[in-house]
């Protein structure tokens, strides 16, 4: 079961939500760089992220799962936010350059199917950003944000189930180190406890980030190759040889002249 849009909707309008957002977007944009004029998706719960690269020129929209509701947005301006189907996008094939999945794979109805449907979107030299609570992180065990809801994720299973649906992963980062308190003293020390958790603690992280490129053929290793070309066949003798073999044993096995 998806977590609510309004939930998630008064999550980022808090304290400690605005300064998730912000460190969770400061970490996406270190990741994909200068995005102008590249056409970026972002499904589940993704406004907070995408806010920073439409101002910077990239043409953005947002969609969400109808499970869970959209909000409007932007807020100023035509609206760029639409519901679908978890697994079946109302875009053509190949139409997005960038995709990024923020509260939208940990809740996934099945994985395999959203992120086959992700790769269709893409285009050939595409990206993809799965923005995921860390298994091993703080934020994955309290449920008073939404990173402590569905099924959180190492790099490691990241990586493999992307590797699953065609990706190669191509970079990955850790953010979100301060506990999840809201605490105002807390918040306001965002900066900091991010540079240390980058030092001191960095495998309990909050959030896991995969970046992953689009593959256009599966490579599999290659355990044991099987010829499908008949054996061939055993040289056979010239027929004055073979006579001549067959009388050798012939006269081998007569009995002694007296």
């Amino acid at each position: 079961m998806r977590t609510d849009v309004v939930e998630l909707a008064d999550f980022y309008a808090s304290p400690i939500g605005e300064v998730a957002g912000g460190v969770v977007g400061a970490r996406l944009a270190e990741l994909w760089g200068d995005v102008a004029g590249q056409r970026i998706l972002g499904f589940g719960f993704a406004a907070p992220l995408l806010e920073r690269f439409q101002a910077a020129g990239a043409r953005t929209i947002s969609i969400a799962p109808a499970a869970q509701g959209v909000c409007p947005w932007p807020r100023e301006g035509a609206g760029r936010a639409s519901l679908c189907e978890e697994a079946h996008w109302p875009l053509p094939d190949a139409s997005i350059d960038r995709v990024v999945l923020a509260h939208g794979l940990e809740e996934a109805d099945s994985a395999q199917a959203l992120l086959r449907e992700v790769w269709r979107v893409l285009a050939d030299d595409g990206r993809l950003v799965v923005v995921a609570p860390n298994r091993r992180g703080l934020w994955a065990q309290f449920d008073h944000t939404p990173f402590g809801r569905g099924q959180p994720y190492s790099r490691g299973q990241l990586m493999r189930l992307l590797e699953t649906r065609l990706f190669a992963a191509t970079a990955w980062s850790r953010c979100l180190h301060m506990p999840p308190l809201r605490a105002r003293f807390m918040l306001r020390g965002a900066g900091a406890w991010e540079r240390a958790g980058e030092r001191l603690w960095p495998a309990f992280a909050g959030i896991v980030m995969v970046e992953a490129a689009k593959e256009m053929y599966a490579v599999r290793p290659a355990a044991r190759r099987l010829s499908l070309l008949p054996s061939p066949a055993p040289a056979r003798k010239p027929r004055s040889a073979a006579r001549s073999s067959n009388e050798k044993a012939r006269l081998r096995l007569l009995p002694p002249a007296d």
